[in-house]
């Protein structure tokens, strides 16, 4: 059960008239998303990702299991999320808000769906042991678009995770200790980054990330997935006001330059991440 907070009317009212000036309440662009900080982990796949007053920590994990009966030669991915009154006051313990499913289906979404993660790349025996990769968000703190935080979140952890190499000889399958030899990273395809939008007026106004007081006055929202080739990977829209197609078409526009940005900004931390790795180990940098 999610507790409403509703805003007040007076805080509605100004936050529509500093909209209809092209004004946000926390003094950003209606194109400006707040500032993304990235922050990794001790070990490979631990990630803490800060949106604004939104923060998300993601942990990968991997194990060797059995891979599924209708497909024998792909490993598993699976997803994972907790929220909890830690994140907001208005979650509950010990139940499972709309809002948290609503997320943990659109960054599946993202991430399996769009074939960003290569699962075949995952098998290390077809049809008796393939790779199981479990990704576990963890919201801290939400003040706003905790979806688009998730995203970067999973993606930045797939993508600073490695898993234990593997040697196969006949039947006999060895694990090697990563302290033996050097893990290996995954084979990602691409980066799909989430772009959430939300409107109010009838839809006559819009704004990128919108923050927590933003989602309660809004009347309609939409969530594109993109990666920097400009391919949609998903379009979500829960609900909300119906959309005029340029209006659609706009905001795909914005989510080119917005997904171009995130993802220079992802790769930027995982380069500062393995130099910082490889100064404390004293090797050099591939």
């Amino acid at each position: 059960m999610v507790k409403d907070l509703d805003p007040s009317i007076n805080e509605s009212t100004f936050l529509l008239q500093a909209l209809e000036e092209k004004r946000r309440i926390d003094g950003r662009g209606i194109y400006d998303v707040r500032s993304i900080d990235i922050t990794f982990g001790a070990d490979y796949g631990q990630v803490n990702v800060q949106l604004g007053r939104t923060r998300v920590a993601a942990r990968v994990t991997a194990k060797v299991e059995r891979p599924r009966a209708d497909k024998p030669t792909e490993g598993v991915l699976i997803f994972n999320t907790e929220i909890s009154p830690m994140a907001s006051p208005v979650f509950e313990s010990g139940s499972r808000p709309e809002e948290e499913v609503l997320i943990s289906r659109i960054v599946e979404k993202a991430l399996r769906r769009s074939r960003a993660i290569d699962t075949e790349g995952l098998c290390i025996v077809a049809g008796e042991k393939v790779w199981a990769i479990r990704v576990d968000l963890h919201f801290l703190d939400h003040d706003g678009n905790i979806i688009d935080c998730a995203g970067i979140a999973a993606i930045a952890a797939l993508l600073h995770f490695r898993r234990p190499d593997v040697t196969v000889i006949g039947e006999e399958v060895t694990i090697h200790p990563v302290d033996q030899r050097n893990p290996v990273p995954l084979s990602i395809h691409h980066i799909p980054i989430c772009v959430t939008f939300a409107f109010f007026d009838k839809g006559q106004l819009m704004v990128v990330d919108p923050n927590y007081l933003e989602e309660k006055v809004r009347v309609g929202t939409m969530t594109i997935t993109m990666n920097i080739h400009k391919e949609i990977c998903a379009l979500s829209k829960a609900g909300g006001i119906p959309l005029e197609m340029d209006q659609v078409l706009r905001c795909s526009q914005i989510a080119v330059v917005k997904v171009s940005e995130t993802t220079e900004l992802i790769q930027k931390a995982l380069e500062e991440d393995k130099a910082a790795r490889a100064q404390k180990t004293g090797t050099k940098v591939k």
